[in-house]
């Protein structure tokens, strides 16, 4: 009996230990499957997933999540020289950077000296150095070092004004933080293994900087403070900020192919703005635009003034040189004229070269903002539309026509096409381009159908509106009228309008639908476009939104039919 009973325990516990195993074998099997799937997701996780489960805090020291790698080493050298550096820099500066700030001296100062100059004891602080490996140019390296630098220097500018004042003016509280870029290139074989260095300011991201003078405020004296501030930021954008190169050589050789070079023209139509933000207490803004690329007097564009208008039309046309399309912006600010006061900015907007397709018209409505490097400022300011062709230089100083040599070309392309002159330098190509462009017109017939309209907003008082539409060309102020379609939101009209263009290039189409009144008649919306897309193109159809419209869109059809003419002379 009792040798039964001890089988029988035997096996229970025998039993109760297979199935401990088992289930010890099954929580292991899932822990380490469960531990597997944690490193897979850990292997796939990201950056900005890391930092989303760990606090910044909590990261070990040496853990940086950036492209740069820091420069404590060159830092802690570098407080070391300073004060060799500032001896060696600052005679450096005084000899290169007068003649600079003479250069772009304005007219209410007649001389701008430096008296003192020293760079101070606090030397600049390189956060970070990273390899550019995507715009490494061919035969060369580029490095990008970024700096910081609150400094401390002692620098007094003596400054004569046109009414024959002297001011020593103190420079103080300069805070700078931007990006410079060195590249080396050629490679050779020679040590130090590169045939020059090229450097330049490829990113300001701030330079702030305080004026002074003996017992006072430079503030106080009307317009000399702005002056000294533009004339320093000229000179900066123009002498050492990207595209902006200046080459050191380290091995004697002819490095001009590492210097700056046009590479096309920008061809810009300011055609107008809608909605613009009213700065006057009475009447409305009188708005006019301030369009560059590079920032400097004598290449920023200015528009005519369109008086008490905030929805302004200025079918106006700009061309800007362009160095380097992958780094380069167009800028446009919008300003409410003052008269004899400073004009106060609308608001400004800002568009990437790189976005450009050569050849391609591309036509942009762009929305204005206070501040374009810190836009807190989320207020509606109004739109701009602007009209973009970008056209590079061919290597025999030709512009690049849009489209492939083998089809025939446009008549726009015929405008833009440039005789082999054998210039020998792109300066002189460029100029030709130019001339060339103001010497050339473009002359045909337009054709433009009105097919249809969609959601029209309502008008009249019985929930409907009787719409027509009225054509206008703005430069020859030639017009034509639809029927009136009677008590329809969605009318179709099919009518075909030719109207004889002179100078299509400069030509712009105002597409206007209007109410019809027994006694009188509303405008309820507007679509306003330059010829450019059907001269590329020479016939399409498409849908435009109605400007100033609660609703609607309207269909259009153009065809083009040119005859190339050269301006008599």
């Amino acid at each position: 009996m009792e040798f039964f009973f001890g089988l029988i325990i035997g096996i229970a516990i025998g039993i109760g230990l297979i199935v401990a195993f088992a289930r010890a074998e099954r929580i292991r099997s899932k822990f380490r499957s469960d531990l597997a799937k944690t490193v897979a997701a850990f292997a796939r996780m990201t950056v900005q997933d890391s930092r989303k489960l760990l606090p910044p805090q909590y990261y070990p020291s040496w853990l940086v999540f950036t492209n740069r790698q820091k420069l404590n080493w060159l830092n802690h050298h570098l407080e070391k020289i300073w004060p060799y550096v500032d001896e060696a820099a600052s005679e450096l500066i005084r000899s290169n950077v007068e003649p600079i700030l003479e250069q772009y001296r304005p007219m209410v100062l007649s001389s701008l000296k430096f008296s003192k100059l020293t760079l101070g004891t606090v030397a600049p602080q390189f956060t970070g150095v990273s390899i550019v490996e995507g715009e490494s140019e061919a035969g060369g390296i580029t490095m990008e070092l970024e700096v910081q630098w609150d400094g401390n220097p002692n620098i007094v500018l003596d400054i004569k004004t046109r009414v024959g004042l002297a001011l020593p003016v103190q420079v103080k509280n300069i805070g700078f933080t931007g990006v410079f870029r060195l590249i080396f290139k050629p490679l050779v074989g020679d040590f130090p293994c590169f045939g020059a260095v090229c450097y330049s300011l490829r990113e300001k991201k701030k330079l702030d900087f305080v004026f002074k003078i003996s017992g006072g405020d430079i503030s106080s004296i009307p317009g000399v403070s702005d002056a000294i501030e533009e004339t320093i930021r000229d000179a900066i954008e123009d002498c050492i900020t990207w595209p902006v190169r200046n080459i050191i050589p380290i091995i004697p050789g002819d490095y001009s192919d590492l210097e700056l070079k046009p590479v096309g023209m920008l061809d810009v139509k300011l055609v107008e703005a809608k909605e613009l933000t009213n700065k006057d207490l009475v009447g409305k803004s009188d708005p006019f635009a301030v369009i560059f690329i590079r920032p400097l007097r004598d290449r920023m564009k200015t528009s005519k003034v369109i008086d008490n208008d905030l929805n302004p039309i200025w079918n106006e046309h700009f061309e800007f040189i362009v160095e380097d399309t992958s780094t380069q912006n167009l800028t446009i600010r919008v300003f409410d004229d003052e008269g004899l006061q400073a004009a106060e900015l609308i608001g400004c907007a800002q568009v990437q070269l790189s976005q450009l397709e050569p050849g391609k018209v591309k036509d942009l409505w762009l929305k204005l903002v206070k501040d374009l490097e810190i836009q807190r400022d989320a207020k509606y300011r109004g739109q701009v539309h602007l009209e973009l062709l970008y056209c590079p230089f061919g290597t025999d100083g030709n512009i690049v026509g849009p489209f492939d040599h083998d089809f025939a070309l446009t008549s726009l392309e015929k405008a833009l096409k440039i005789e082999p002159s054998g210039a020998d330098n792109l300066e002189k190509m460029k100029k030709a381009a130019a001339q060339k462009k103001k010497d050339v017109f473009v002359r045909g017939v337009l054709s433009v159908t009105v097919i249809s309209a969609e959601d029209l907003p309502v008008v009249d008082f019985m929930g409907k509106a009787d719409p027509f539409v009225v054509l206008i060309m703005k430069k020859s102020e030639a017009k034509a009228k639809t029927r009136v379609v009677m008590n329809n939101l969605n009318p179709v009209w099919n009518q075909t309008f030719d109207f004889m263009v002179e100078d299509a290039l400069h030509e712009m189409l105002m597409v206007e639908v209007w109410d019809h009144d027994t006694f009188g008649k509303d405008r309820i919306g507007r679509v306003i476009m330059t010829l450019t897309r059907v001269l590329m193109e020479g016939e399409y159809q498409d849908c435009y939104q109605l400007d100033i419209a609660k609703s609607g869109r309207i269909y259009l059809n153009l065809k083009w039919v040119a005859q190339h003419k050269v301006r008599d002379t």
